[in-house]
C-alpha cells in the first residue's frame, strides 16, 4: 500500500473540492471529518468511501428518552444534521449508528457530548474535559497526513 503525504489543510481542501464536484453533500463536513480522522490514525478515507455508497438518508430522526435512533444511516451523510441537533438540543446518545466516528472531529472541536459506541470518552451524560487528539493533530500539522494513495486517488477523481 503506497502512502501519500499532504498537509492537513491542503488535503481537506482538495478532498472537499472533489466531493463538491461529485455533487456529494455535505462535502465540507465529510472532507474535514475524513482528514481529521486520518490525522488521528483512524481510517477516515475508508469510512468516507463506505458511507458515500449509502442510499438511505431519511430526513427525519427523532429524539426519545434514550437518545436518537439513527436507523443505521451513515454519519458520513447525516452527521452534520446530528451535530446541528446536538448543538440545538444538548447532549444525546446514539443508537443504531453507522460511521459514528465521523462525528468525533466536530464534537471535539465544539465540545459536544454525543454518546455512542465509537467514542467512550463521551459516555452518556458525560462531559469531555481534555482533547485526547491534540497531540496527534499537532504532529499531523507538522509532518503532514499520510494517506492511502490508491484510495485518495479514487475519492478525489470520483473513480467510484
Amino acid at each position: 500500500m503506497s502512502k501519500l503525504t499532504l498537509s492537513r489543510q491542503h488535503a481537506e481542501t482538495v478532498l472537499g473540492n472533489a466531493l463538491t464536484a461529485q455533487n456529494f453533500s455535505p462535502a465540507a463536513f465529510a472532507a474535514h471529518a475524513a482528514i481529521w480522522l486520518e490525522a488521528c490514525d483512524y481510517p477516515g478515507l475508508q469510512i468516507l468511501e463506505d458511507g458515500m455508497t449509502d442510499t438511505r438518508v431519511d430526513t427525519a430522526f427523532a429524539r426519545d428518552q434514550s437518545g436518537i435512533d439513527l436507523r443505521n444511516m451513515s454519519c458520513v451523510k447525516i452527521g452534520e444534521r446530528v451535530l446541528n441537533d446536538v448543538s440545538l438540543n444538548g447532549r444525546t446518545h446514539l443508537r443504531n449508528v453507522r460511521h459514528g466516528l465521523f462525528l468525533v472531529p466536530a464534537s471535539v472541536m465544539h465540545n459536544l457530548s454525543i454518546g455512542c459506541a465509537v467514542d467512550a470518552s463521551f459516555a452518556f451524560g458525560g462531559v469531555r474535559i481534555l482533547n485526547p487528539y491534540a497531540e496527534k493533530l499537532a504532529m499531523a500539522d507538522e509532518a503532514g497526513v499520510h494517506l492511502d494513495e490508491a484510495l485518495w486517488t479514487q475519492l478525489t477523481r470520483g473513480d467510484k
